[in-house]
C-alpha cells in the first residue's frame, strides 16, 4: 500500500481552502490546515467534511497559526512535514487593502516569503512542493484584451501589489534554490462559500433579502466592471494538478468568458422569476423590475427599483475588465471548467435564498421568545 500524501493548506477555512480540503481528502490525502485563532467559531465551511460518509479514511487536522508569525509557521511546517503546501491564506479584500495596506502587504507578501524560507531551510531533509494562490488583480489596468501568462502586470490596489510581490518571490525561490514552487493566477471564482462581502455574494444575498421582504434595496458600486467568473470547485482541481507535474510552472486559471456585474444581477434575478433592467448613469443608475414572470413566487412589483449605486463601494483605482486566457493550462494540464456561469449563479441564489429564509425563521422565533418573557 502506497504511503498517503500529506498536504498543508493555509486559509483552510476560506472558500478555496474548504473545497481543496474536500478534494484532497477524496484523493486519500492527510490534510492539515492552518486557521487563525478567533473569538468566534470560523470553521463552518469545513465542518461538513466530518459529515460526509463517502469520504473514507478521512483525516483533517487543524493548527492555529498566522502568516505574520515566522516562528509559528516554521514550527507547524516542521512538525507536519507535508509533501505539498497550498498557500491560500490572505487578506483577500481589495477594498480593505486600501484601508489596511501595511497589514495586507505583510500577510499576502511577506507571509508567502515566510513559508518559502521555511521550505528552503527544511531542505534537503524534505522536498516540499509549494503552490501560491496568485490573482488576476495583478493585471489591473489591462495591457491585453485577454490576459495570459505572458501579459504584463499593472496592479491597481495594495492587494494586487502585495500579490505581485508574492508572485515574484515564489519564482525567485524556484530559480534561486530549486524549490518546486508555482503560481496559479486565478481569475474570479465564486461559490455559495464565497465571503459575504464579495460582490457576487452581496448580490445573491441582497436580492434574496429583497425577495423575502427583509430589505428594500441592494446597494452596489461599479456595475460596469467585467469579470471572468468561474466556480471555485473547478479551480481547486487545477491547484492540485499544478503540483503533480514534473516541473513547476505558473498558469492562468480562468473560464475564458466575461460578464459584467450588471449581467450577474440580471442572471440572479431570473432565478427569482423577475427580469431586471437598468436606467440612469453613474451614481444615478438604478436597477428595476421590468417584468414579473409566471414562475415568480415573491411579491415583486413591475417597475420596482431594487438596485442603487453607492459611491462608497467604488474603489479609488478601479479595475474595469479582467478576461483570462487559460489556453496553456487547458493544453498542458488537460483541464476544463465543468460548471457554467448560469449554473454558478443558480447554485448561489438557491443557497442564499434558503439561508435568508432560515435566518428569518430564527429571528422570528427569537423575537417571539423575547416577547413572551
Amino acid at each position: 500500500m502506497s504511503k498517503r500524501k500529506i498536504a498543508l493548506i493555509t486559509g483552510i477555512t476560506g472558500q478555496d481552502g474548504s473545497y481543496l480540503a474536500e478534494f484532497l481528502i477524496e484523493k486519500n490525502y492527510i490534510v492539515h490546515g492552518i486557521k487563525r485563532r478567533a473569538a468566534s467559531i470560523n470553521t463552518n465551511r469545513i465542518d461538513n467534511i466530518y459529515e460526509k460518509p463517502q469520504i473514507k479514511n478521512k483525516k483533517l487536522i487543524l493548527h492555529y497559526g498566522d502568516l505574520s508569525d515566522s516562528l509559528n509557521l516554521y514550527q507547524i511546517i516542521h512538525k507536519v512535514m507535508p509533501d505539498e503546501i497550498y498557500n491560500l491564506g490572505a487578506q483577500s479584500h481589495v477594498s480593505v487593502s486600501f484601508e489596511k495596506p501595511e497589514y495586507t502587504s505583510d500577510i499576502n507578501g511577506l507571509g508567502t516569503l515566510r513559508i518559502l524560507e521555511t521550505i528552503k531551510n527544511i531542505r534537503p531533509e524534505k522536498e516540499i512542493k509549494f503552490y501560491q494562490a496568485s490573482s488576476s488583480e495583478l493585471f489591473g489596468l489591462i495591457q491585453e484584451k485577454k490576459q495570459s501568462e505572458k501579459t504584463p502586470f499593472y496592479p491597481r490596489s495594495p492587494y494586487a501589489i502585495s500579490k505581485l510581490y508574492a508572485y515574484w518571490i515564489t519564482i525567485n525561490y524556484r530559480e534561486a534554490y530549486g524549490i518546486y514552487a508555482c503560481n496559479g493566477i486565478l481569475f474570479n471564482h465564486e461559490s455559495p462559500r464565497r465571503g459575504e462581502t464579495f460582490v457576487t455574494r452581496k448580490i445573491t444575498i441582497g436580492l434574496s433579502e429583497i425577495a423575502c421582504g427583509v430589505s428594500k434595496y441592494l446597494f452596489l458600486g461599479n456595475l460596469n466592471a467585467k469579470r471572468d467568473w468561474g466556480h471555485a470547485k473547478d479551480y481547486v482541481e487545477m491547484q492540485w494538478l499544478m503540483l503533480q507535474q514534473k516541473k513547476a510552472k505558473d498558469y492562468v486559471i480562468s473560464s475564458g468568458k466575461r460578464y459584467s456585474v450588471r449581467q450577474f444581477i440580471i442572471e440572479a434575478g431570473k432565478n427569482l422569476g423577475i427580469d431586471i433592467k437598468f436606467k440612469g448613469k453613474n451614481s444615478s443608475e438604478v436597477g428595476y423590475v421590468s417584468k414579473v414572470n409566471k414562475n415568480c413566487s415573491f411579491n415583486f412589483n413591475k417597475n420596482q427599483i431594487i438596485i442603487r449605486v453607492d459611491k462608497k463601494y467604488i474603489r479609488p483605482a478601479e479595475v474595469e475588465v479582467l478576461h483570462g486566457n487559460s489556453t496553456l493550462a487547458r493544453k498542458e494540464l488537460k483541464w476544463q471548467p465543468k460548471i457554467t456561469f448560469k449554473e454558478l449563479v443558480s447554485e448561489m441564489m438557491e443557497k442564499d435564498l434558503k439561508l435568508v429564509k432560515e435566518k428569518i425563521i430564527i429571528d422570528n422565533y427569537r423575537n417571539n421568545s423575547s416577547s413572551e418573557k
